[in-house]
């Protein structure tokens, strides 16, 4: 909540499906505290039930009360190992059985290890509640942990932990940890080390799981559309009779103190970052309240640590914060061009947060915060998987009763409570600093790559694997859902479209908008970079109010939003009208002022000096450059000089030629009728007026590109980035995209019950996560793999790769597999449609591709027809593997 974010180890399990995960329904009513039914279950377990009609879908999340601070001296990693190990299978459960119920109930499922706690959540389709039960009543009471399957995952963890280890803003995080918190068991986040998953045995972590995996231990969390009775009685048969075993004590924190150090890292990002950090209240603590609405304040873009930014002496600027039980820090930071003096942005913010505590923070910037943080809190029952990670954070983490314990506690916050604690906690003296500086690697070169026929060591067909007796009774056949989603469609005189869905889940509105654009085609010649700069000018405010007149309009109404090409707003339902005025009056009527116009330029000059040496910026254009021709518009790119060369003027006009009614899709969504958006929505938006000619916002169609392999140094990297890709004429609305998305989710959709998971991952280890995807336009198709590993293996992996390619393209995916790619994507559905943000997100997404705003339905239904033979022919006729482009980011060659 608020800033204090967790501080968590996830294997990142959440599948890419066709449509994004998100919750929302049409006949949703509010929860109330009538909706929530808690027990304790003979054996010690924990259970609250939550009843949320947002979508008939359902969260569940176990949360084991264990995390990296119990894990053995000297193998820090113990408890995410295990995270790991619980989807090797368990007795009367193999992995392959369970990575096809996973898919089977529409593919999401994660987990996560934070210092204290280890989640496992699924969200699934209501009538799977069942399933996901059984799986998980099985995972507690044992997991394998054979020394053959550890064997085999350790290679996937430890290419997790050399992606983290090649990631500069997990070191800077991580070292971070290390000072703040010397001495104790905070001290290391949860990821572990490859050396100590060297000396990890099976044994090990079976004795693990034996010790912590105890029902007195966990607290199960049940979100979603369901009878809370009939899930209660569910919960009590699955879980009941395992037997409650007795937990080892814990270690004890005891927190040293704070002494001042310089943390130095070198970075691959195109910026550097500047920290500045100090103690804050843990969970425990009675002032946590107050820190939190401190942490916020001092991150409010009304607050002096954003004037940094807003004046162009920082590229961004603002306050973070991390809590845990027993202890909590946060950091001031800023982030910089490379060559600009960190020291002085250094002093700067140590001068600003000085001042905050001699003055005081403000009365009216403290209660701004205090209604943010209660609206923010309105806005999160819009998702189930939301909603349940809140009552997990809460009770497994915070030890609360309810999320809406710190609620009532920050409603309580005084701004004397928040002067207090920054007296006592921001101080310099003792303060960490920790200093995040860009560094040149080289440039990109063209490589042999990939020799064909290199080596493969994946099996190269798998057999079927039948389900569990109790999976198959309970698993429902595949039909096409029938979608709540039935918005009101409108298009203003000026051409403006509006979309309305009404939901009345929570007490408030959101309105999601896009004007369509493609600066690629719209900017003039020679002033690229023109884009950025009027995206960074709206935050300045209107012609009406200026930048703080603006923020300080938002804040009294608790309101959020952004403005842009890409716009949004999140308010309080009888605040809707006013939001939306004041989200018209800075999209219409920005204000563009001279004095920020001259920052904005100097900051964005400085930016992309430093992109242009950014070895991830550099593999991006060398895969831009791999795939497309000679002077394609994507080609064009921002440089210092034609930032310099851009005026005030080259900014208004180009405002003025982008941003038009008649190319702009508004989605409003949340506790409104479509009557009412439609009259707030015309009496603010109804006069705005398109001026001079429709640009052009599609890519002209492109040949196929030829086979090209480059390497883009990183100094900063352990491990090689790797991105498989090529172009190719077909559309979005041609009728062999409905084939190819169906085999993308026989190679990579649904984890190990996928082919490159299965043949990368798990039986190899060689990568930690794999990817195989297809993005369409009206006018061209890109189709790429991406995934990383140990530079010695990144030929065996493309091997495996084309081999797996070339299979779609000549053997039929056998009866198994189509069915498994199909129930992914058809029981994606009402999964996808169970947020506000998210079917907002496919509804504007739909609008851009010219698409049928029942697109879902209509491609369920074709995705059912499909056979293989149209997977394979489709595979045949578009996918070139001798062509591949491929980039690779990666440590210098010697």
């Amino acid at each position: 909540m608020g800033k204090y974010r967790r501080i968590l180890r996830s294997m990142e399990f959440l599948l890419i499906l066709a449509v994004p995960l998100n919750y929302v329904s049409g006949r949703a009513q509010a929860a109330t505290e009538a909706d929530v039914t808690r027990a304790t279950l003979k054996n010690g377990l924990r259970v609250v039930i939550v009843r949320n009609t947002l979508a008939p879908v359902v969260t569940t999340e176990i949360n084991y009360l264990v995390g990296s601070n119990e894990a053995p001296e000297g193998f820090p990693g113990m408890a995410h190992a295990l995270e790991h190990m619980m989807f090797r299978g368990s007795p009367g459960l193999s992995s392959a059985q369970l990575s096809n119920l996973i898919a089977a109930m529409g593919g999401n499922f994660n987990a996560a290890t934070q210092q204290t706690v280890t989640q496992y959540f699924f969200t699934v389709p209501a009538s799977d509640l069942e399933i996901a039960l059984n799986i998980e009543a099985v995972r507690m009471r044992d997991a394998l942990n054979t020394e053959g399957l550890w064997k085999q995952e350790r290679g996937a963890i430890e290419q997790e932990v050399a992606q983290d280890l090649s990631n500069p803003q997990y070191m800077f995080y991580s070292r971070l940890l290390s000072v703040i918190f010397a001495g104790t068991p905070y001290a290391h986040d949860a990821l572990g080390t490859r050396s100590s998953f060297q000396k990890t045995t099976g044994k090990m972590l079976k004795d693990f799981h034996k010790n912590w995996y105890a029902p007195n231990n966990a607290i199960l969390i049940v979100v979603g559309d369901v009878d809370p009775a009939a899930a209660l009685a569910k919960i009590k048969r699955f879980f009941e009779p395992i037997p409650r075993r007795a937990v080892p004590a814990r270690p004890k924190i005891q927190l040293q103190p704070v002494k001042p150090t310089t943390i130095a890292i070198d970075s691959d990002l195109p910026y550097g970052i500047a920290a500045v950090a100090y103690r804050l209240p843990e969970y425990d603590d009675p002032d946590f309240a107050a820190g939190v609405v401190l942490a916020d304040a001092l991150d409010s873009r009304r607050g002096d640590l954003y004037g940094v930014a807003a004046a162009g002496r920082a590229l961004g600027a603002g306050f973070d914060a991390s809590a845990l039980p027993k202890a909590g820090f946060g950091y001031a930071h800023a982030e910089f061009p490379p060559g600009q003096d960190s020291s002085a942005l250094v002093a700067e913010m140590k001068k600003i947060i000085e001042g905050y505590v001699k003055s005081g923070v403000p009365a009216d910037l403290v209660e701004a915060t205090k209604r943010r943080e209660v609206a923010e809190a309105e806005f999160r029952k819009n998702s189930i998987a939301g909603l349940a990670a809140e009552w997990s954070q809460a009770l497994s983490v915070e030890g609360r009763t309810s999320p809406e314990d710190d609620i009532e506690a920050i409603k309580k916050v005084t701004v004397t409570d928040v002067n207090r604690v920054a007296k006592k906690y921001l101080i310099n003296d003792t303060a960490v600093v920790a200093l995040l500086t860009p560094r040149e690697s080289g440039s990109p070169v063209a490589s042999e790559g990939s020799k064909p026929g290199s080596e493969s060591f994946a099996p190269r067909q798998t057999k079927p694997v039948p389900l569990p007796a109790w999976a198959k009774r309970t698993l429902n056949p595949l039909d096409v859902p029938a979608s709540k989603v039935n918005p009101a469609v409108t298009v203003l005189a000026n051409g403006l479209r509006l979309i309305v869905q009404p939901e009345t889940i929570s007490d408030t509105v959101g309105v999601y908008g896009v004007v369509k654009n493609r600066a690629e085609l719209e900017a003039p010649k020679g002033k690229e970079g023109i884009d950025q700069i009027l995206e960074e000018l709206f935050p300045y405010g209107s012609v009406k109010l200026d930048r703080l007149a603006f923020q300080e309009a938002m804040d009294e109404i608790g309101a959020q939003a952004s403005v842009g090409t890409r716009f949004s707003l999140q308010v309080l339902s009888d605040r809707f009208e006013r939001g939306a005025e004041l989200l018209a009056d800075n999209l219409l009527h920005p204000g563009l002022p001279e004095a920020a116009f001259r920052a904005v330029k100097q900051r964005t000059r400085q930016a992309v000096a430093g992109q242009l040496q950014s070895p991830v910026y550099l593999s991006q254009r060398a895969f831009l450059k791999a795939i497309y021709p000679e002077n394609d518009p994507t080609w064009r790119q921002a440089t210092p000089d034609t930032v310099a060369s851009i005026e005030l003027e080259d900014v208004r006009a180009y405002y003025e030629k982008v941003f038009r009614p008649d190319l702009t899709t508004i989605v409003v969504i949340g506790k409104v009728t479509p009557e009412q958006a439609k009259s707030v929505v015309e009496k603010y938006f109804g006069e705005w007026k398109a001026t001079g000619p429709t640009p052009e916002t599609d890519l002209p169609p492109v040949p196929r590109n030829k086979r090209a392999t480059t390497l883009v140094p990183d100094r900063s990297r352990v491990q090689d980035e790797v991105t498989l890709g090529q172009t190719f004429e077909l559309t979005r609305q041609d009728p062999d995209y409905y084939p190819i998305e169906l085999g993308m989710n026989v190679l990579s959709g649904a984890f190990y019950s996928t082919r490159l998971y299965r043949d990368l991952r798990e039986n190899t280890g060689l990568v930690y996560s794999v990817g195989a995807a297809l993005q369409s336009s009206k006018t061209r198709s890109v189709f790429y793999v991406s995934y990383a590993c140990d530079p010695p293996n990144v030929a065996k992996a493309r091997a495996i790769v084309e081999r797996n390619l070339r299979e779609m393209q000549t053997t039929p995916v056998t009866s198994e597999e189509l069915l498994q790619a199909k129930t992914l994507l058809v029981r994606g559905i009402p999964l996808a449609e169970s947020s506000s943000h998210g079917i907002a997100s496919g509804l504007l997404d739909r609008s851009l591709k010219d698409l049928p705003l029942d697109e879902p339905i209509r491609a369920a239904k074709r995705y059912k027809e499909l056979t293989a033979a149209e997977v394979r022919a489709a595979f045949s006729k578009w996918i070139k593997v001798d062509d591949l482009a491929q980039i690779t980011l990666g440590p210098e060659r010697k």
